[in-house]
């Protein structure tokens, strides 16, 4: 906790912090408002619009915002994100205000907020090493996953609350004063967080814009390419488990809506326990071997859920959800290490991106085998996707020879660590 402390009293990386924490709560409670508004105007065929609507152009999104990341201020690109976004938001208490709102403006604002998610997503980590010095920091990075995880938590209960007090459309109001919060707290900091300064021999310069240095550079480095690749397809199990949570509380485990609720809180619960621990432990000499052990233990916690038993359920989901948080974090560690800091920007856009967009593949797949009786089958696949990540990470511990852990060096901006 003591370690903890130390970043948070950094007031540039505090700032950034509690500014993000308080835009993440005011979109989960801005989820709630918008499946409620869908759901009581359109009824249940209009979710499956508005959550396409909500995650599919993340994709779109990441592949233009790798075109401005590494070319404009990192403080503009914040700043700007959250005021378009927070201003779209209010367009929903507006319309509805003014008796003009309709469903179609539900998957607008949803389009928009998609659209526009991966510019943070993408930012915050690239920006933590220029906040933290390299002693902490993968306590930094294990911070900004602990409020992600946070913000899951409390999101949906803190709009569950405001509905039926203020009225979905209102919620979405507080979730636009979150995001004017957090341009606020961006503006705040001292720190000017402007684009990478190009490398020496220039050629950065011309080419800040262009996915051809970040995907060559991924081909060079062995260690890189096998993070992107294991992380995209333990991403696909992690859609599998979301889809496979619903359909065991529905058929198979007894509860119902209650038994949802609870295994979607202990996956929540777990994957925050794991980032506390994470920020916690002094860093891997061999982070990739951490890595691969990891995953290969995440990936038998999904074979829990072999038999549908109701405990074993429920433990598997510590089982997963507790590594896959700490591997989120080691691997973040990796990557700074590796990323030229002229391609950071991009390098961590795409990668996230990737990511995100296997969540969806995972549900696709999972469907499919849930709706014709292949129970077992689909957690087989699930387990596989999960523990194949494993072992070519432990494969790629050979060609990442041990390093002195980040707390050897110096601070990296040592002037950033005084208020």
């Amino acid at each position: 906790m003591k370690t903890y402390l130390t970043v948070l009293r950094i007031a540039d990386y505090r700032k950034l912090w509690l500014g993000a924490v308080a835009s993440l709560i005011g979109d989960g409670a801005s989820w709630i408002a918008m499946s409620w508004l869908a759901v009581t105007t359109g009824g249940a065929g209009s979710l499956t619009i508005l959550g396409a609507c909500y995650f599919a152009p993340v994709i779109i999104g990441g592949l233009l915002a790798g075109k401005l990341v590494d070319r404009f201020s990192r403080r503009l690109l914040l700043v700007t994100d959250s005021l378009v976004r927070g201003a779209v938001m209010l367009c929903i208490p507006l319309l509805a205000a003014l008796g003009h709102l309709a469903l179609w403006h539900l998957y607008a604002v949803a389009a928009v907020y998609g659209l526009f998610k991966i510019l943070p997503i993408g930012i915050i980590p690239t920006v933590i090493p220029d906040l933290v010095p390299a002693r902490h920091l993968s306590t930094g990075i294990a911070l900004e996953a602990v409020a992600t995880g946070a913000a899951g938590l409390l999101g949906p209960m803190v709009g569950g609350a405001l509905v039926p007090l203020i009225g979905a459309n209102w919620v979405l109001a507080v979730d636009a004063a979150s995001y004017v919060a957090f341009a606020l707290a961006v503006l705040g900091m001292k720190a000017r967080l402007g684009r990478p300064a190009p490398s020496p021999d220039g050629a950065a310069a011309a080419r800040r814009t262009s996915w051809a240095p970040v995907v060559g550079f991924l081909r060079r480095d062995r260690v890189m390419l096998v993070i992107t690749v294991t992380f995209t397809l333990f991403n696909i199990s992690l859609g599998m488990l979301t889809v496979a949570q619903p359909w065991l509380a529905h058929e198979r485990l007894p509860g119902g809506a209650t038994m949802l609720g609870a295994l979607a809180g202990v996956l929540a619960g777990a994957q925050l326990t794991g980032s506390v621990i994470a920020g916690a432990l002094r860093p891997a000499a061999r982070p990739m071997l951490r890595i691969g052990t990891l995953q290969l233990l995440a990936a038998g916690g999904l074979l829990l859920l072999l038999g549908a038993h109701p405990v074993l359920v429920l433990v598997g989901q510590v089982v997963y959800g507790l590594p896959d948080a700490m591997v989120t974090v080691s691997s973040q560690t990796v990557r700074y290490a590796h990323t030229p800091e002229e391609l950071r920007g991009r390098t961590m856009t795409l990668m996230r991106t990737l990511m995100l967009s296997a969540l969806p593949i995972g549900s696709v797949l999972a469907g499919p085998l849930l709706d014709s009786g292949n129970y077992t089958a689909m957690v087989l696949v699930m387990t596989l996707l999960a523990a194949v990540p494993g072992v070519l990470s432990l494969l790629a511990a050979r060609h990442d020879p041990p390093t002195d852990p980040p707390g050897t060096a110096a601070p990296a901006h040592p002037h950033l660590v005084q208020e």
